[in-house]
């Protein structure tokens, strides 16, 4: 019996998404996304906000880096829209033209939800890996943790863990610290141990 190859997604196939919604392709396959929900966006615009200024304007900080909230990433046939990406400036001197940037970050952080973590951590670390992204920042806003991994030899490392309020200084950014519980909202304790043993 002959099996036939499914038709790979195109571009098309993400401009014809409801505006509401991110598209991606990873390896010719279309995965699309509801935009994050509030704990999510708090997270992300709070790690923007903690890395912006040390880093981006060099305030307090060594500068020399670009931030961007969810950019189009196209690296060789992928469409990649991370929760958040930086640069180098020697290698993103300038933003294109274009909706889309083919120069892969240096860093990348996803926020991890229900809906997109199984593939943040498998078809789109594998991408990140192949196009020599060289730090990937893990955000839960959920179980309130960190994970920092680094690209080594080819392969993923988890260099450092990090939960609740504890300060953060971690690589490619650990000239600069900040208490991680800046990421959650103001209103959510931690959850208590017996929560946890609940959830297992």
């Amino acid at each position: 019996m002959l099996h036939t190859r499914e038709k790979p997604a195109t571009y098309a196939d993400i401009e014809a998404l409801p505006p509401h919604m991110v598209g991606e392709i990873l390896y010719g396959a279309l995965h699309a996304y509801p935009r994050p929900n509030p704990r999510h966006a708090r997270a992300a615009g709070r790690m923007t906000a903690e890395l912006d200024g040390p880093f981006d304007r060099g305030r307090g900080g060594p500068g020399g880096w670009l931030f961007l909230p969810e950019p189009e990433l196209h690296l060789g046939p992928h469409v990649v829209v991370p929760d958040l990406a930086g640069w180098r400036r020697e290698r993103l001197p300038h933003l294109p033209d274009t909706a889309w940037i083919e120069t892969p970050p240096d860093w990348v952080s996803e926020i991890l939800s229900p809906s997109t973590q199984r593939i943040d951590r498998t078809d789109k670390l594998a991408i990140y890996a192949e196009f020599g992204v060289s730090h990937a920042w893990y955000v839960d806003p959920v179980a309130r943790t960190l994970e920092v991994l680094t690209l080594t030899g080819g392969k993923w490392l988890i260099v450092a863990t990090f939960k609740d309020a504890e300060p953060v200084a971690a690589p490619p950014f650990e000239s600069h610290t900040f208490a991680l519980d800046i990421l959650w909202p103001l209103d959510e304790a931690a959850p208590s141990p017996a929560m946890d043993r609940d959830c297992r």
